[in-house]
């Protein structure tokens, strides 16, 4: 019998998140109820998530952890828990690893059955387009091939994003419509959903100066901040990938080095959209400034979590201001004279 550990990877997070339920749906078909937690390794201690795959309960008779953020998981005692658990692990306890990244860790990765683990590449923009279609016929609707366009331009190239976009035409337009460009810019453009991702794109444009993009991005944090879905632990999550990948950018484009469409998907930048805004970040910030961006991004996670709730408004706040106004170095105060620059 397979080992009650698996590992899904990769950036096309609605075709990851349907493989991890199918592993959650088959527990619960197997043992008829189960004790289930979704939980973040930058907000978690493995010790913490071992004892409660380890932990019997009369009541329930199955648990499944699924762990987001297992690319942060490389300390030789963090992995050494999960692998002590693993050897004397029982069929009532799934732990399910889960990272936006193409890998982890490469003794965390050999732990996990070869059977068990799956990369969920980023479809190519041709793809993603007959997803779209595919789902709107699914739906009741037709789409036109501008729209379509649109669509992938607006929203994030993956389909758990699209999937929720979506919804959204639904809601608004009957059965049997044709989705139009107007329809797409009535419904995407004027009532567009912020996230992390779309604060990072708001910080990443270089034809605006670094005070523009300051202000832009607190109009956007505020918005994020109004919505239920998002916590601070998910910004600085949601910025923290953004700025590994665009390390992985100037990583390969180090010395000048020119890749074709090919090589660019194998690394994960499949979308025009996603090479677009990362070309336009690499322009904003160089490969030792994302160094200090992500230092400066766990830096806030660790004063986050030691001062409570009462000021992480004002601590993201100046976090993106050390981002956009010194490129990841610290502020002692708020300088407002920079803003004015």
């Amino acid at each position: 019998m397979s080992a009650p550990l698996y590992l899904y990877t990769g950036p096309e997070i609605g075709s990851r998140n349907e493989q991890v339920e199918s592993i959650r749906k088959s527990l619960e078909k197997k043992f008829g109820d189960i004790d289930s937690y979704l939980l973040y390794a930058s907000d978690s201690k493995i010790e913490d998530i071992v004892a409660k795959l380890q932990t019997d309960s009369l009541f329930v008779p199955a648990t499944c952890v699924v762990l987001r953020e297992a690319e942060l998981i490389k300390k030789k005692d963090e992995i050494e828990i999960i692998a002590a658990w693993l050897k004397n692990a029982k069929d009532t306890s799934v732990l399910i690893l889960v990272s936006d990244e193409i890998s982890i860790d490469s003794k965390l990765d050999k732990l996990v059955p070869k059977e068990n683990k799956q990369i969920f590449w980023a479809m190519d923009e041709s793809r993603l387009g007959s997803w779209l279609q595919n789902h709107f016929r699914k739906s009741g609707y037709s789409i036109e091939l501008d729209a379509i366009d649109s669509i992938l331009e607006l929203a994030e190239n993956n389909t758990e994003a699209l999937r929720s976009e979506c919804n959204r035409f639904f809601l608004c337009f009957p059965k049997e419509h044709t989705i139009s460009v107007s329809d797409v810019e009535q419904i995407l453009a004027h009532n567009r959903e912020e996230s992390a991702f779309t604060l990072f794109d708001a910080m990443a444009n270089p034809s605006e100066s670094p005070s523009m993009r300051f202000e832009s991005a607190l109009s956007i944090l505020q918005k994020i901040l109004l919505t239920k879905n998002n916590s601070p632990v998910m910004i600085l999550a949601g910025l923290a990938s953004c700025f590994r990948r665009l390390e992985l950018w100037h990583s390969i484009h180090a010395g000048g080095a020119y890749l074709d469409d090919f090589a660019l998907k194998s690394k994960g930048f499949t979308s025009k959209t996603a090479r677009n805004q990362y070309s336009r970040a690499s322009r904003v910030w160089n490969f030792g400034q994302c160094a200090a961006v992500l230092a400066a991004i766990a830096s806030a996670d660790a004063e986050m979590r030691s001062s409570g709730t009462a000021l992480q408004d004002t601590q993201l706040s100046l976090l993106l201001y050390e981002v956009i106004m010194k490129n990841g170095g610290r502020s002692a105060r708020y300088e407002a004279s920079e803003l004015l620059a």
